[in-house]
């Protein structure tokens, strides 16, 4: 599950003479580890584009960086290297996929996001994507299942952590909740509206306590 991003400072970034360039991913990775705010923010845009799941360690510890817009630019790297399977035939598929989505068309999605697992179940974000889509139409269970895959393919994808907590809430299980919210915390500290949503869960919880002393 995704929570939406600034994508658009992407293409705010670079001067127009570095943004002809096209750096290759070793250049991209030795941006992201110098000193220079600029570059680091070029080395993490440029990941986007050019990084491959073997980065995404680089990433993750890149949304620490005292950095704001290097620590977005990020977050969105990470998103489009998790959804990137290396296969042409299966990234069509998630791309239609994605078309279904926006297009709110639940079960035309679902099927191809199945197929996209059948294809290639090693792919994570095949299973992100319709772990999203039974939640939103309320198979929670089944999109509890869907989320444990992908975390067991990709155990820092905060979003499939926060999707779990978000499971939990509707299935009035606020202890299970919090835990997986507080693991996605632990992985993007960026997350405000996971933190917000932490914080409540914690008063709630202290509440109930109180109720029953």
């Amino acid at each position: 599950m995704k929570i939406p991003l600034a994508v658009f400072l992407v293409c705010f970034l670079a001067p127009a003479s570095l943004a002809l360039q096209a750096p290759t991913r070793e250049q991209a990775l030795d941006a992201l580890a110098r000193s220079e705010v600029e570059a680091r923010r070029q080395g993490a845009a440029w990941l986007g584009e050019k990084g491959t799941m073997a980065d995404a360690a680089a990433l993750v510890r890149a949304l620490r960086d005292p950095d704001e817009v290097v620590r977005a630019l990020a977050e969105h790297s990470l998103w489009e290297v998790w959804s990137r399977s290396g296969d042409p035939e299966v990234d069509n598929l998630f791309q239609i996929g994605i078309e279904q989505m926006n297009q709110r068309d639940a079960a035309a999605a679902i099927a191809t996001f199945g197929e996209i697992i059948r294809k290639k179940p090693e792919f994570a974000e095949g299973w992100n994507k319709r772990a999203t889509l039974y939640y939103i139409v309320g198979e929670y269970e089944k999109s509890l299942a869907d989320c444990d895959e992908v975390v067991k393919r990709n155990p820092v994808h905060f979003g499939a952590l926060s999707g779990f907590g978000m499971i939990y809430l509707q299935l009035g299980k606020p202890e299970k909740a919090l835990e997986y919210f507080q693991r996605a915390l632990q992985v993007n500290p960026n997350l405000g509206q996971v933190e917000a949503t932490v914080e409540q869960l914690k008063r709630l919880l202290i509440d109930r306590r109180k109720d029953t002393i």
